[in-house]
Parts: structure tokens; sequence; C-alpha cells
């Protein structure tokens, strides 16, 4: 039935080694997700050791938060290759992802898999941003019986300062805020908007985006526009809602927090940690906070359209139309 599937799909093509690799990403570029688990299954049938093809199936399960055949598969390529620090990120990911939907003891049986499967990668990588956010973030979710250490988040959020000022700035932020030291957490976050125009929101900027871009640009010394042509080979979907968010809570730089936030929508995909909902909460926010009320209805409406029970919503609404 697979077979059959894959060939109704694609009824042109002849998948060569080469060629399966280039119709793959374009299946995940267009988010056909569900086509590529089939044609990556099909694939693997007669290519058994195919190791990109085992990559993309996946993170063909990823994307449709199938979180256990996620794991099980990208296991097999930590076993093949087991000094791949992608793989190891990968695993360790959707082993995480897996255990925020079981029991509470059921995932404390394989929390050493996801924080020796994250350590790995990033002994393996120095420069792999991601592994550090999640080192960051697990360190902070833990109890401190099972290995929770604010010492050791602080630690990766370091990394990540040297590797990402923006990165490091919303990691020491989201440490701050979850350790209740809310001044520092926004004084850190403050630094990461503001140094956001490093980063582009499109391809094509519109008026505001070209605006930002450009007086970013004018501002920058050399060794500042070296150090932002850096940052942007980080640029993460993860970044555009952050920083929209902080916007929206602190009423602070809220073009910058629209330009970004709309960049997540875009390009959002399943894989984001953070729904669609919430982003467009946020763009609700911000056009509240500027007085915007035909907008701010727009953005909360599609927020609930997408998620009924959606009780911070509701009440964003309420406020909204006391305006």
């Amino acid at each position: 039935m697979k077979k059959i599937v894959v060939i109704i799909i694609f009824p042109l093509l002849s998948f060569s080694q080469g060629n399966i690799v280039t119709v793959a990403q374009k299946l995940l570029d267009t988010k056909a997700y569900l086509q590529l688990e089939v044609l990556m299954l099909n694939h693997i049938e007669n290519h058994p050791k195919d190791e990109k093809a085992i990559e993309f199936l996946g993170d063909a399960y990823s994307y449709q938060k199938k979180w256990e055949p996620a794991f099980t598969t990208y296991k097999k390529l930590v076993d093949w290759n087991y000094n791949n620090a992608n793989y190891h990120f990968k695993y360790g990911g959707a082993l995480g992802m897996h255990a925020k939907e079981i029991s509470k003891l059921s995932a404390l049986l394989i929390i050493n898999d996801i924080k020796k499967a994250f350590l790995k990668a990033a002994q393996l990588d120095s420069k792999h941003i991601e592994t550090r956010w999640a080192l960051v973030q697990l360190y902070m979710e833990l109890p401190s019986v099972v290995g929770g250490s604010k010492a050791k988040s602080l630690k990766y959020a370091k990394e990540l300062d040297n590797l990402s000022k923006i990165d490091g700035y919303l990691a020491k932020g989201y440490i701050y805020e979850n350790d209740n030291e809310f001044d520092l957490a926004e004084f850190n976050y403050k630094m990461a908007i503001k140094i956001g125009g490093s980063l582009t929101c499109f391809n094509k900027p519109t008026h505001v985006h070209k605006t930002l871009l450009d007086d970013s640009k004018k501002a920058a010394k050399p060794s500042e526009q070296s150090r932002r042509q850096e940052e942007l080979k980080h640029q993460r979907n993860t970044l555009h809602y952050q920083i929209g968010k902080i916007a929206a809570n602190y009423n602070y730089e809220l073009d910058k927090g629209l330009c970004y936030l709309m960049c997540y929508v875009k390009n959002y995909t399943a894989k984001d940690a953070v729904g669609l909902e919430w982003a467009y909460l946020r763009l609700a926010q911000i056009y509240k906070l500027k007085n915007n009320k035909k907008q701010a209805l727009n953005y909360i409406n599609k927020a609930i359209t997408i998620r009924s029970n959606f009780p911070e919503a509701e009440l964003e609404k309420q406020q909204i139309s006391n305006i």
C-alpha cells in the first residue's frame, strides 16, 4: 500500500540515491510530512542502511509529533554513527518530547538517557547551539533530586553567550525568570531584543523591517558587523518568537516584536516548541499596546480559532474589547 501511495504522489520520478535526498528535502520544506514518511519507508525497504533516508524518516515522525517512532529511528543512527552530534541531539530531543507525554514515573526512567544524549552532542560539537539550549532548559526544569541545577544551566548559558549574544541573553533571561529573579530576567531579555536587529526577518523586508536592518547597519562598527554576520548563521525560528514575546511582555521595541512574530508565523512548523496560537496571542498583545484594536482583535481571534480552550487568549480578548 505504501509503495502505491508513493507512485501516485511521484508518478514521473525514478528515485536514485542522488535525487531521493532532493525530493525528501523538498517535501520537508513544503511541510508534506506524511508524504515524506511514506516515501522514506518505501526507500528504506530497499536501502536499509541509508543514513540520510533514516534521518529524514525520523524528521518526518518528529514534525508529526510521533515521538516514539522518532526517537527509535534516531537511536539507530546514534548506534551506527556514535560520533555524530546531531544524531544525539535529535535522539535526546525526541526522547524528551516523549517524556512529556507519558507518566511522571515513566519519564523519570528515561531522564538519564535524555541527559546523556544532549551532553554527548555538546561534547562532540562545541558550537551546537540547539544542544546547549536543551541543556539550559533541562537543568532548570528538572528537580534538584534528579539532577536539576541552576549552576549547570548557567554554564551552558555562558557557552551560548560565546556562540551568539542573543542566545546568551535569552538563556540567562529564561534562567532568572524561572528562578524568580525578575529584575535580572528583564535586563537580559531587554539586552536580547536590543541587539535583535542583527537578525533578518524576511528575504525581502517590508518598510518597517528594512528600516530596522538599515539602522542596525548604520550603527554598527566593522567589528560589530562581523559579529552580526556570525549571529546570522545561528538564526532559528525560536529566536523570532522569544523576541516577540519579550516585546509584548515588557512593552519594549514593539515594531521589532511585530517583525519577529510575523517571521515566526511565516516559518512555523510542527517541530517548533511554541504553538501558533501563542504567536497570535503575542501579536494581539503588541497591537493592543499600540492601541490598534482592529488588528489586536484579528490576531486574538486567530489564536482562539486554533485553540478554543485558551483562557489566556479569552482574558486578552476581554481586555482588548475594553479599549
